[in-house]
């Protein structure tokens, strides 16, 4: 099932429920008013939106995600709204990462006894998706650029203890950590234009997933503001 609050998407699996018949219909009657209230399919993007979206594919995904969050004017809204579902971006480009980090969680009893101070190393995966290739290099994004820029958020926290870095009391779960490494990227594209200019930089959408075993993780995505 996925979930989406303001333009990021939170996915939660569901398996080994048992429905009695009358149960399993009221599911999906609930769930069939829902999809058509929130205008959003199981893929992301609606039927309508998909129409929407037609046109503008030609377009970069920055503009198309400004366009959504101006409500399709021309006219810079004062307070700019993030689109509620990702839009139809078919290129994609990832760099993989890791760091290792010390954090606890503050002897919470909800966390048992990962609660006391312990190790931990995440696998970082973070995706650059785009509606187009650059119109001469052919890319998403310079690989390059993207790696070292992934490499230089990630130093804030490798071999450190995020207990330190985030202060005494905040619980460093992975997928707050996803958040965290997601805002980070996008400062530094945000920087990196300020010095550069937009005109070779990354447009679109960015996803951030930190793995902590083979057996789980754990992913935060939006738009790039």
């Amino acid at each position: 099932v996925i979930i989406e609050d303001r333009g990021f998407r939170y996915s939660v699996g569901i398996t080994n429920i048992m429905m009695s018949p009358l149960h399993l219909c009221i599911a999906i009657i609930w769930f069939t008013v829902a999809v058509s209230e929130a205008d959003a399919s199981l893929f992301g993007v609606s039927s309508t939106a998909a129409s929407n979206l037609s046109p503008l594919r030609s377009k970069s995904a920055l503009s198309i995600v400004h366009q959504m969050s101006r409500g399709g004017g021309d006219e810079e809204s004062k307070d700019v709204v993030l689109p509620t579902s990702r839009p139809y971006l078919p290129y994609t480009l990832a760099i993989r990462d890791s760091i290792m980090i010390a954090h606890s969680f503050h002897n919470h009893p909800s966390f048992g006894p990962a609660g006391g101070l312990h190790g931990a190393t995440y696998t970082v995966d973070v995706e650059f998706a785009s509606a187009s290739l650059h119109p001469e290099c052919n890319w998403v994004i310079d690989i390059g650029v993207a790696s070292d820029l992934v490499a230089e958020v990630l130093k804030k926290y490798n071999y450190k203890n995020l207990d330190e870095v985030f202060g005494e009391g905040v619980m460093t779960t992975t997928e707050f950590m996803c958040r965290a490494i997601h805002d980070g990227v996008v400062e530094k594209l945000k920087e990196k234009y300020e010095k550069d200019g937009e005109e070779n930089g990354f447009e679109g959408w960015i996803k951030v997933t930190l793995g902590e075993s083979h057996k789980a993780w754990a992913s935060y995505d939006g738009p790039l503001p």
